[in-house]
C-alpha cells in the first residue's frame, strides 16, 4: 500500500482576488511601517536616554571642579556654597553661555566704569516685563576670580549700600538665602529664588554646605 503524501502547511497565504490582494498588501504595508516607526522610536529613545546620562556625567564633573571652591567661599564670605554653585549654574548655564566661556564671568556680574569687560545684550524684568537692554559685563582672567568677585559682592554690598545683602548673609539656610537675594535686589526675576531652590534641590548641592563655623567676612 502506497503512503499518501502529506500536504505541507503554507505558513505565507496571498489571496487570488486582486482586490483581496490589494487589502493585504496594504495591511502588509502598514503592519511593516509601525514595526520601522517602533524600532526607530526605541533607537531614538536610547539615544537620548544616553544623552541624558552623558549630559549628567558631564554636569557632575563641573560641580567637582567648582564645589571645592565654592565652600572655601563660603568659609571666607559666609555666603552658602549651594548658593554660590546654583547662581554659577543659572547664570551661566552650565558654564556654556558666552560671558562664562569667553570672559570668566559665572554670575553675569556687571562692570564698573573703570573695569574690564564686554557690552553684551540681556534680558531685565522691569515694570511688569522682559526687556532685552544692553549691559557691561565683567570680564575675568579665571572662573575663580569670578567666583570671588560674587562672593565679595555679597559679603561687602555694593559701593553705595555695603549692607546691600545683609539679610542673604544672616540666613540660616540655602532657601532662606534664596529668597533673600530677590529681597535685596540681587536679581531682577521675581521667580529668581524658586528657581535657585529647584537647582539645588535637583543637584542635592546641599550636600556642599559647611556645617563648621565660618570666618569673618570682613576679613
Amino acid at each position: 500500500m502506497v503512503a499518501k503524501k502529506r500536504k505541507k502547511k503554507k505558513w505565507f497565504f496571498l489571496p487570488k482576488a486582486k482586490k483581496k490582494r490589494r487589502i493585504y498588501f496594504m495591511l502588509l504595508l502598514v503592519f511593516l511601517t509601525l514595526i520601522a516607526l517602533t524600532v526607530a522610536m526605541n533607537q531614538s529613545m536610547t539615544t537620548k536616554k544616553d544623552q541624558i546620562i552623558y549630559q549628567d556625567e558631564a554636569k557632575q564633573k563641573q560641580l567637582q571642579i567648582w564645589a571645592p571652591f565654592a565652600q572655601k567661599m563660603q568659609y571666607k564670605y559666609r555666603i552658602f556654597a549651594s548658593i554660590s554653585l546654583a547662581q554659577a549654574i543659572l547664570e551661566s548655564d552650565w558654564n556654556q553661555s558666552s560671558l562664562s566661556k569667553d570672559y570668566n564671568n559665572l554670575y553675569g556680574i556687571k562692570a564698573s566704569a573703570s573695569q574690564a569687560g564686554v557690552v553684551v545684550p540681556t534680558k531685565e524684568y522691569e515694570d511688569g516685563h522682559w526687556m532685552t537692554v544692553d549691559q557691561k559685563f565683567a570680564s575675568y582672567n579665571t572662573w575663580q576670580e569670578s567666583m570671588e568677585a560674587h562672593a565679595q559682592l555679597i559679603s561687602k554690598g555694593t559701593h553705595w549700600n555695603p549692607n546691600q545683602y545683609e539679610h542673604v548673609l544672616a540666613a540660616k539656610n540655602y532657601q532662606a538665602a534664596a529668597q533673600a537675594l530677590v529681597q535685596d535686589g540681587y536679581a531682577t526675576d521675581p521667580t529668581y529664588a524658586a528657581k535657585l531652590v529647584a537647582v539645588i534641590e535637583t543637584w542635592n548641592l546641599k550636600r556642599f554646605d559647611l556645617a563648621v563655623t565660618m570666618g569673618d567676612a570682613t576679613s
